[in-house]
């Protein structure tokens, strides 16, 4: 066998093998942020089963001035089931069967993703299951999308020494925003878009400010309004921001880094202006470095649906990572 016989067998069989290792990898997930698919009959999506699904999954989010959906919703026949839908990161399956089942399958057809299997042996299985298990499947999609967000906002991200070295934290902004104003303890970033805008603030206040015991919104809308009166405004003169008192903030106690946290959203608004948009606000109680580390999303855009701005700023307030001594 000469050289050039050698050669062209082992190119072969080194294609032959990436080929055999690419067919076992998983297709890649796609889709827009807050999409789901639902494979259903047609008969069971226009009765009381379709209605349960869209109560559940298409309802309000918490926060926003006007009414928006928590997930847009395609659906599709079953015997679709293996058609390009199956690339969506969230699938909802749901079927009369033999059995009462729920199930949720991970990467079943692509990766990113989560399948949920339900099934019944009657209509009011059905609904049973999803009254049951929404909630879990909820915040599993949520999770997903943030993490999908965070991985397109990390393709291209702003230097983060300037951020690190006031605050020590590690939070990943994409590079589309860009400084504002910068003070000792605060800063605004923004992100300019047709018809509005979109900002993060980033700020640190002393640990008294929320108090242990007591009204913990009237503790975190004072700290907000007093930094709008400090450092956002209008054009015109007396056109801080302030929390708009016409809708109560929701206020949400969870645990972010290792570190109790107070999760707020609601609308702002400017003092003797018309400019107003929906905010979401985390406290981080920081006892390592003696403060509340502050970090709010909001953004102003009067002709644009609000969901979609508001999960990006979620996504990076929720990339923060404080960097221990």
């Amino acid at each position: 066998m000469n050289k050039t016989h050698f050669l062209i067998i082992c190119i072969s069989l080194l294609l032959f093998s990436c080929k055999k290792e690419n067919d076992g990898l998983p297709r890649k997930t796609n889709g827009k942020i807050n999409t789901i698919s639902v494979i259903i009959d047609d008969q069971l999506w226009n009765g009381d089963v379709g209605d349960s699904i869209r109560n559940k999954f298409a309802a309000p989010v918490i926060g926003l001035p006007q009414e928006e959906p928590l997930f847009n919703i395609n659906q599709y026949p079953t015997k679709l089931l293996e058609g390009f839908m199956t690339d969506t990161r969230a699938i909802i399956v749901v079927k009369k069967d033999i059995q009462n089942k729920f199930e949720i399958r991970k990467n079943q057809y692509a990766a990113p993703q989560n399948v949920f299997h339900i099934s019944g042996k009657t209509s009011t299985d059905i609904i049973d299951c999803i009254e049951k298990h929404a909630p879990q499947m909820i915040q599993i999609i949520k999770k997903a999308e943030i993490e999908e967000n965070q991985r397109i906002n990390s393709l291209s991200l702003i230097d983060p020494k300037v951020i690190a070295n006031k605050f020590h934290i590690d939070i990943k902004i994409p590079s589309g925003y860009a400084y504002v104003l910068q003070k000792s303890n605060f800063m605004w970033l923004k992100k300019e878009i047709i018809g509005g805008n979109n900002s993060v603030l980033l700020y640190q206040v002393p640990l008294s400010t929320i108090k242990k015991h007591g009204d913990f919104v009237s503790c975190i809308v004072k700290m907000r309004d007093s930094i709008g009166k400090l450092y956002i405004s209008g054009k015109e003169p007396n056109t801080n921001m302030l929390t708009e008192e016409a809708y109560a903030p929701y206020l949400f106690k969870s645990n972010h880094d290792g570190k109790e946290t107070y999760e707020t959203k609601g609308t702002w608004q400017l003092n003797n202006d018309f400019m107003s948009g929906p905010f979401i606000n985390y406290a981080i109680v920081d006892t390592e470095y003696n403060r509340i580390l502050v970090l709010e999303g909001f953004c102003y855009a009067p002709s644009k649906d609000k969901r979609d701005l508001m999960h990006e700023l979620e996504a990076i307030i929720k990339s923060v990572v404080i960097i221990k001594r």
